[in-house]
């Protein structure tokens, strides 16, 4: 059974203030959790599960600390609309400084707010092989639920840095800076890449101008119909299966 002030603990881990003071997250549901305790167990620092997964997974659950609650506990502590059988308290993981380009793709993001967006821009970024996302300071918590459940576990393979995107952009030497933009070139007449800088910019207002001005390369996906924008996370899947 599950006391008040362990279910408040988990509630107020919704809240980013709390996330970062604790140095956890909160992660939902049986795929998630699954991939997260096969990945780093040891990340793992708690599990509130219902019976039937807690048995099915007991193998896994070994260097955790198991908690079997009620589907109706488990109502009380979900930031889901619809609870599925599991929830994990996670420890973030650590994060070094934006590494070199040389030799690497790495996809830069520019404000980007919606949730959403970002955790299938990290999913994305996992399938295409691109493991280092770096973010402005502006864009959403990669630790927000939503942004977490996005990711469908790819939060673990794919290392995310928040800087000053103008200040990084300008220390990165002799390496190609491609920006999505409406007047850019055509992504199906350039040559795939091994290395180099992808930026996608916000949801509505697309690549800031200080950050467009860094860019050597500006790239457009070219319309056939009369849509005015793509959604930014499809907008990276398409110009990352181009040029990757």
């Amino acid at each position: 059974m599950l006391v008040r002030q362990k279910i408040k603990y988990i509630q107020t881990l919704g809240q980013k203030k709390f996330r970062q003071e604790e140095g956890v997250f909160i992660a939902e549901g049986p795929k998630l959790v699954k991939e997260l305790l096969e990945a780093d167990a040891a990340a793992v620092r708690e599990v509130f599960g219902v019976t039937d997964w807690v048995e099915e997974n007991a193998s896994l659950l070994a260097k955790t600390t198991v908690n079997t609650i009620t589907a109706a506990e488990l109502e009380r502590i979900s930031q889901l609309t619809t609870p599925n059988k599991v929830l994990a308290i996670v420890q973030q993981y650590a994060t070094s400084e934006p590494i070199s380009v040389k030799g690497q793709v790495i996809l830069v993001l520019d404000n980007i707010q919606d949730p959403g967006n970002l955790g299938t821009i990290i999913r994305i970024a996992d399938w295409f092989g691109v493991t280092q996302i770096v973010c402005s300071p502006d864009s959403a918590d990669r630790y927000n639920s939503k942004v977490v459940q996005s990711t469908m576990g790819s939060i673990v393979r794919v290392k995310l840095n928040y800087t000053d995107l103008e200040e990084w952009l300008g220390s990165q030497k002799d390496i190609a800076v491609y920006a999505a933009s409406l007047d850019g070139k055509d992504i199906t007449s350039i040559q795939k890449i091994k290395e180099g800088i992808i930026i996608i910019g916000n949801e509505s207002k697309g690549i800031s101008d200080a950050i467009l001005q860094l860019a050597t390369t500006r790239i457009t996906i070219p319309a056939k119909g009369k849509a005015e924008s793509l959604n930014a996370a499809v907008a990276a899947g398409i110009i990352l299966s181009h040029l990757l």
